[in-house]
């Protein structure tokens, strides 16, 4: 098993790649830097040993205009460096999110349930942005330093072992003592960097929830949760960020001792005449520019060590498979399909903390359900709270996977249609409606430029809502706020309609709104379902009498089990039927 820092550079190697061109740019700026800063000293020398001999002025002149010249270039080679040092970092990292967000929407809907958005942001935009921090400084704080401090320890080694030896030495005590403190620190960091993970989830919940929380007196339990959060968070990262003041302390000490040898060294070789004035200052000008090169690398690895966490949870994210694999290959044919779930039994797995209070049992939601819808009809799927209506319908849409017994489409199991094929010919409709913060255009087109304002107004006439539409404070450029925000209940549900009516589905599952609407716009949705459903499959959890009248055939479950299914007329007709007892006693308030 590959380390995991070679592991997650193994990772980012993917991702350079495509950078190759501003890579080798990078790499010869950083060497043409280091080149010149190693140059520069040989000059001093030249010029101190020269003063001290007496000789021309105009030598001395030459190589002062020289060091200033090297000077100015090494620090513009610099900047070009971490510029492009930059735009290499961030071109990666950000395919890498790219490929984090597009892999994490693939993930099935247990994954979702069992990880917060707030979590779920923080792995996809905090870890890789901590790793673009580091990266963009990689190759210049610690592989171009690492090549810095190898010049140096070979130009001392040319001028005399007697000083290259001890120097090497001091390299080598530093570069070890670091490397062990930056594995004492990588767990304190991985640590870390799941709690702040966990604390945006419960962040981003609570924030989503404001009205809630201040509408039912949640305010002081919220902010003791926050407390009680910071309280966990603050130990670790005490002993994370005491690790890197290590780094930092060990590295004063080892430099005082650096400077000390190499003073002593050169004393010692300039006292029994064998180095000149001009090399004892070489030596010492060599040993100070360790400083930098060192501090630098020990920032880096501070860095490394948050990065390195970042990485195994990246890592481990990528590595996250879903349980709903796609290996379909059977694609649906045009027109209404019928819908047919054989012996279907189904059970929620257990989240973890459920897992260690019931032996991992999962929560069973269905049990040997058989249901038939024929091509074109509307199935009115009755039910209390908790009666598996929902995961019924997921089913179907394959936002769970099932296990035991057969849910089909058309001709085809859902397993065996490919997903993107499925989802674009099964829509589900849920009462959670998502809206986003934007325009009424971009939410009934879902964001893609090639829907014109033609064919959305086209569609918004079909299903009679383009006078609403147009009616709205500036049309189809009407802005919508966060979750809906300035739309009603009932206004997010028939733009969610609009954006269904506009993908042309052959199967509509629908949980219709519950909630109370006013009746101009609840005649609105009562048209427009009329009209989305028309000619096309649809099994609706219904909630009000309209919609049992809708439907052509009623299911009604109990406790995850069908107790009872068939034609709408003929069920009605039967005193003894559940449906009439329903429909007798009053639907709303049966199936509260």
């Amino acid at each position: 098993m590959k380390p995991p820092l070679r592991e997650g550079l193994t990772l980012l190697h993917r991702y350079l790649r495509p950078q190759a061109r501003w890579v080798l740019a990078l790499a010869f700026l950083v060497l043409a830097t280091i080149g010149l800063r190693l140059a520069n000293p040989q000059i001093l020398r030249q010029f101190i040993d020269t003063a001290t001999a007496g000789g021309e002025r105009a030598a001395l002149i030459r190589n002062a205009l020289l060091f200033f010249g090297i000077a100015v270039t090494a620090q513009l080679l610099s900047v070009a460096a971490t510029y492009v040092g930059e735009t290499v970092a961030w071109s990666a990292t950000n395919a890498l999110r790219l490929d984090l967000l597009r892999h994490t929407l693939h993930l099935d809907a247990t994954f979702h349930k069992d990880h917060s958005p707030g979590q779920l942001i923080e792995r996809i935009d905090g870890d890789v942005a901590t790793l673009a921090n580091f990266l963009s400084r990689f190759v210049i704080d610690i592989v171009g330093n690492g090549i810095l401090i190898a010049g140096i320890v070979a130009l001392l080694f040319r001028e005399d072992w007697r000083i290259g030896l001890p120097i090497l030495v001091f390299v080598v005590l530093t570069v070890w003592l670091l490397g062990r403190i930056r594995k004492a620190a990588v767990p304190h960091w991985t640590t870390f960097r799941k709690q702040m993970a966990d604390f945006f989830g419960f962040l981003g919940e609570r924030l989503g929830g404001t009205e809630d929380v201040r509408a039912n007196g949640g305010v002081s339990y919220v902010m003791r949760r926050f407390f009680e959060q910071q309280r966990r968070i603050f130990p670790v990262r005490q002993r994370a960020g005491l690790a890197g003041y290590g780094m930092w302390m060990a590295n004063v000490a080892l430099f005082t001792f650096g400077q000390a040898v190499a003073f002593g060294v050169g004393a010692t070789l300039w006292k029994a005449s064998v180095i000149s004035l001009g090399t004892v200052y070489l030596i010492f000008y060599y040993t100070d520019l360790l400083h930098g090169p060192i501090s630098q690398m020990r920032e880096q690895i501070t860095d490394l060590q948050r990065a390195e966490a970042g990485l195994r949870r990246i890592r481990a994210l990528l590595d996250t498979s879903s349980q709903i694999e796609d290996r379909g290959v059977k694609e649906l044919p045009a027109g209404a399909l019928p819908v047919r779930l054989d012996r279907v039994t189904f059970a929620y797995e257990a989240s973890a903390a459920a897992e260690r209070e019931t032996a991992g049992e999962g929560v069973l939601a269905l049990q040997d359900v058989s249901i038939y819808v024929p091509a074109g009809t509307t199935l009115g799927l009755l039910g209390r709270t908790g009666s598996g209506k929902s995961t019924l319908a997921r089913l179907v849409a394959r936002l769970y996977e099932c296990r035991h017994g057969t849910v089909r489409v058309g001709d085809a199991c859902v397993a065996d249609v490919p997903l993107d094929h499925l989802r674009a010919r099964v829509r589900l409709v849920s009462q959670e409606v998502q809206v986003f913060r934007a325009t009424v255009r971009e939410n009934v087109r879902l964001f893609d430029p090639a829907v014109s304002d033609e064919v959305i107004l086209a569609a918004l006439g079909e299903l009679g809502l383009r006078d609403w539409v147009i009616g709205l404070p500036a049309g189809l450029d009407t802005m919508v706020g966060a979750a809906g925000a300035g739309l009603s209940a009932g206004q997010n549900q028939l733009l969610a309609l609009a954006r269904t009516f506009l993908a042309d589905p052959a199967v509509i599952i629908l949980d219709e709104a519950s909630s109370r609407l006013d009746p101009a716009t609840e005649a609105l949705l009562e048209r427009a379902v009329d009209r989305l459903l028309a000619g096309r499959t649809a099994i609706v959890i219904a909630h009000r009498l309209s919609t049992v009248r809708r439907a052509d055939r009623i299911a009604i479950l109990e406790d995850g089990r069908v107790l009872e299914a068939g034609d709408r007329e003929e069920l009605s007709r039967d005193p003894s039927s559940h449906l009439s007892r329903l429909l007798a006693t009053g639907l709303e308030e049966v199936l509260a």
